[in-house]
């Protein structure tokens, strides 16, 4: 189960570095002159080569092969940072001339974000909380919920029940996410006042009750959207496992039809679930940003946006790094919760 779990992470970890290989090379080995990028909108000249000293980003005047290599240095830059930390600006000259100028960014640096003056990890610190507090209510309600219909519409299948429970699931994945956190807003919270109205309220400071009340909107519209997937997905997985031949052996040895469908058809069935469940709550973390914008939630989702209509290519780059670190780390994640559910992964 160790040597396991150590591959799993080494690989992971690799796929890490490759990623922010891959990542930093798309963004500063184009063309493109990535410092008028990071400086915002109607940036003037002198201002761009400010910004591409202190940040360190290569010139776009120079050779193909200089490029490459500056970018090389982005990189080293950029992985000095994620282990030890960095000092911005990046130009030691810079640091020198101006040293009350000079900023901090411990470890992990994601970068620092010229047009806004301060560093990525601090942006990122602020709005994080509130995309992980509507992911984590959410893979709860559409997990639980989609699990538990899920296993129902395949105990009676082809009843009414199974092609009620399909048919609900269907219609709400088909409305857009906008209408039904639209819907919620008006009615459930402004209308009846059955909800207060949106706004988070972090654990230090309102409790965890009411945490969880001020999310349960913003989480229930993004549960009914992934609800339909994962109702459909266990019906089809659990059905599949009934007809196994282990199956047959169990209810044969006289195991009763609650323990027969629990321990064995349903646990066969989790390894396909725990699989999306990973992605999608890596996903939905920089993901929601129409949930978000709905209940005017400043999440990831958001300030993804605001950086890319406000040109601030760091704060990008940061969340793309991040958001792409998050969906490998799920999947290592994934990978041990499949040494749990199912011991014969161990050996693969």
């Amino acid at each position: 189960m160790v040597a396991y779990i150590i591959r799993r992470v080494i690989v992971g970890v690799l796929m890490l570095v490759a990623m922010s290989a891959v990542v930093i090379g798309l963004f500063f080995a184009s063309p493109v002159d990535a410092a008028k990028f990071a400086c915002g909108r109607n940036c003037p000249p002198d201002r761009i080569a400010e910004t591409r000293e202190a940040l360190g980003y290569p010139d776009p005047a120079l050779p193909p092969i200089d490029k490459a290599a500056a970018t090389v240095k982005v990189w080293g830059g950029f992985l000095q940072g994620v282990v030890v930390g960095r000092e911005y600006p990046v130009n030691e000259e810079l640091r020198k001339a101006a040293p009350d100028l000079v900023t901090e960014c411990p470890a992990p640096c994601l970068g620092y974000s010229q047009n806004n003056q301060t560093t990525v990890n601090a942006e990122i610190a602020e709005a994080a909380p509130i995309s992980i507090s509507i992911a984590m209510v959410a893979i709860v309600i559409w997990m639980v919920f989609g699990i538990l219909f899920g296993v129902l519409a395949a105990v009676t299948k082809g009843s009414l029940v199974d092609r009620g429970v399909v048919g609900a699931t269907l219609v709400l994945y088909a409305f857009p996410t906008f209408f039904i956190g639209a819907l919620l807003l008006n009615y459930v919270a402004v209308k009846f006042g059955l909800f207060p109205a949106p706004g988070y309220v972090p654990i230090a400071e309102g409790g965890v009750w009411q945490w969880f009340v001020q999310l349960i909107l913003p989480g229930f519209t993004l549960a009914v959207v992934y609800m339909a997937g994962y109702v459909r997905m266990t019906r089809a997985f659990v059905l599949e496992s009934l007809s196994e031949d282990y199956i047959r052996t169990a209810r044969s040895k006289g195991l009763k039809g609650p323990k027969v469908l629990f321990k064995h058809a349903l646990r066969a069935a989790l390894t396909p679930l725990v699989t999306m469940a990973g992605l999608d709550f890596a996903s939905v973390l920089g993901g929601a940003i129409i949930t978000e914008s709905v209940f005017n939630y400043y999440g990831l989702g958001k300030l993804a946006v605001t950086a890319n209509r406000d040109f601030d290519l760091p704060t990008v780059v940061g969340l793309v790094l991040l958001l792409g670190a998050l969906v490998i780390i799920a999947n290592i994640i994934v990978d041990i919760l499949y040494a749990f559910i199912d011991p014969r992964v161990r050996v693969a």
